[in-house]
């Protein structure tokens, strides 16, 4: 099973992870990039969507709502990413302002209108997670905060050797309230070309086992089980997550030999 995917940056709209490429039940990805000026329309009936701009500056508008000025960094390590949120069956431009803008567009199944909703920086919580070894940043942009029907939405930033979403954790059964069925997407960048980090995908029942090197630019798609992280030494790892399942949260349970290292 191979759960890694690469997106290479360029202008335009390009599908990554797709309902026809992917073992995933919810969770989608497309890229956009645009230069200053440029504009991009989507129309796709039955889904969500978030635009998480990952560096630059744009704006989307619909028929009923305009958000005229989104994303306030420079690169992925300057603070958290903005967002917008648009409902099902609504179409929607984006532009870029004053030079290039890459958003990931982070898409979803929903059955539920709600409407469009812009967050701004002001307004997503940042936490340091971890200790020691796994100290790491996260940042979550899409959170329950936000109306949606599934899409919940975060970014990590983990350092010199460090390790993320560790201990190793789950949410691939629905027994809630401790543990959600929800999917996930990690996508990478790092700090300098050469930089690189490892992703482990491994199931508790043993029919998932997978560890990827991974760049700037690579994906590891979560469909179920354990999905620690680590980067290596001497360099900074970026990662969005995108998550999408009927119980929006972080509803997991973390490996049963490892729990020790929380007490």
């Amino acid at each position: 099973m191979n759960l890694k995917k690469t997106y290479v940056e360029k202008y335009g709209y390009e599908r990554v992870v797709t309902d026809r490429n992917s073992p995933l039940t919810y969770t989608e990805l497309d890229f956009l990039k645009l230069a200053d000026g440029q504009s991009y329309t989507v129309t796709e009936k039955g889904k969500e969507f978030a635009l998480i701009v990952i560096y630059g500056k744009c704006s989307v508008k619909g028929a009923d709502f305009n958000f005229a000025s989104v994303g306030k960094r420079k690169d992925c390590f300057d603070g958290p990413a903005e967002a917008v949120y648009v409902g099902k069956d609504t179409e929607f431009t984006v532009t870029g302002i004053g030079g290039d803008v890459k958003i990931a567009v982070c898409k979803a199944p929903a059955e539920k209108y709600y409407k469009p909703q812009y967050v701004p920086v002001e307004d997503i919580a940042t936490k340091s997670l971890g200790k020691g070894a796994y100290a790491r940043t996260a940042a979550f942009n899409l959170s329950e905060k936000v109306e949606a029907n599934l899409l919940y939405i975060g970014e990590f930033w983990v350092e010199d050797g460090n390790w993320a979403s560790f201990p190793p954790h789950k949410h691939d059964i629905d027994n809630m309230p401790t543990e959600g069925f929800l999917d996930e997407i990690y996508y990478f960048e790092f700090d300098k070309p050469q930089g690189f980090g490892v992703q482990m995908v491994y199931s508790k029942e043993g029919d998932i086992n997978e560890a990827y090197k991974v760049k700037t630019g690579d994906l590891v798609e979560v469909p179920k089980g354990y999905h620690p992280f680590t980067v290596a030494p001497g360099y900074k790892n970026y990662c969005l997550w995108i998550m999408a399942g009927k119980d929006r949260g972080i509803f997991c349970t973390s490996e049963e030999e490892h729990k020790w290292m929380t007490k």
